[in-house]
C-alpha cells in the first residue's frame, strides 16, 4: 500500500524492496539493509531512490529522499501515454504499449507501480531479458524519459503532424463507456441470510431471552410480592 510522503504535494510512496547484506568483522557479522522505493503524485511526476542503512526505517527514509530529487514529470493523454516506447538498462529490456480507456494497466509488481504513483491507468507493457527489480525499474524509466507530445515531435521536424492513432482510440473508447449518474449506479449485494429466521427461536434474538429453545430460565416472582411456594414432598 502507498503511504503519503508530502501532503501539500500529495506525493505517495511505494517500497518495492529491501535488501539486507553482511560482513564478517572480528566480533561477528554486521548487517546493512538497502532499500529500493518509488514516489509519485499520480498527477505525472515520479521518481525513485535506492539508499543503504544500518536499520530497515532509515533505509527507506533515506531512498525517499532520494527519490525526491530524482522527479521528473511524465507526458501522458488521457489516462495512457502518447506512442509506444522501448527502456533498455543492463540486460532488462521494458516496452511500453498505450492502450484504449478502460484497459488498465498489464504489468508486474515494479512496472504497474511507477506506472500508478504516475497517474498512467491504461497501459500494456511487456518486459524482457532480466527481472532484477532494480534493472527493470531503471530501464522502466529510461522508457518513460523518452516519452514525446506530438508537439515536440512536430516542432523537432519542423512538420505539421495530423491527429495520432492513439488520439482516435481514446475517442472511440469514449464512446462505449457507460455513463451512470451517481443516484442510478447500482448498490452493492446485502447479505439477507438467516434475517427471517432472527427472532424465531429462543437465541439471543428471539423471545427466550438468550437461554434454551423457548420460554424463560426463571419463573417470574408472584404479583402480590409474596414469597414462591413451597415445593410439596
Amino acid at each position: 500500500m502507498p503511504e503519503m510522503l508530502d501532503e501539500k504535494s500529495n506525493i505517495e510512496s511505494t517500497t518495492i524492496g529491501v535488501y539486507r547484506t553482511a560482513s564478517t568483522v572480528k566480533g561477528g557479522r554486521r548487517f546493512s539493509f538497502g532499500g529500493l522505493v518509488v514516489i509519485g503524485n499520480r498527477h505525472g511526476e515520479v521518481g525513485f531512490g535506492y539508499a543503504k542503512g544500518n536499520e530497515v526505517p532509515q533505509a527507506i527514509a533515506k531512498a525517499q529522499k532520494a527519490a525526491q530529487r530524482e522527479l521528473f514529470k511524465i507526458t501522458r493523454v488521457g489516462t495512457t501515454i502518447h506512442h509506444e516506447v522501448q527502456g533498455k538498462f543492463s540486460s532488462a529490456t521494458v516496452r511500453l504499449i498505450p492502450a484504449s480507456p478502460g484497459t488498465g494497466v498489464v504489468a508486474g509488481t515494479v512496472v504497474r507501480a511507477v506506472l500508478d504513483l504516475a497517474g498512467v491507468q491504461d497501459c500494456l507493457t511487456k518486459c524482457y531479458g532480466s527481472t532484477n527489480p532494480q534493472n527493470v525499474l531503471k530501464a522502466m524509466f529510461d522508457a518513460m524519459s523518452k516519452l514525446r507530445t506530438p508537439d515536440q515531435v512536430a516542432s523537432l521536424r519542423g512538420v505539421k503532424l495530423e491527429r495520432t492513432l492513439i488520439e482516435d482510440k481514446i475517442e472511440k473508447g469514449k464512446l462505449f463507456a457507460p455513463t451512470v449518474k451517481a443516484e442510478n449506479k447500482a448498490k452493492g449485494p446485502v447479505n439477507t441470510i438467516g434475517s427471517e429466521r432472527k427472532g424465531g427461536r429462543g437465541g439471543r434474538g428471539g423471545p427466550g431471552g438468550g437461554r434454551g429453545r423457548g420460554g424463560p430460565r426463571d419463573a417470574a416472582p408472584p404479583a402480590d410480592g409474596g414469597a414462591a411456594p413451597a415445593p410439596q414432598a
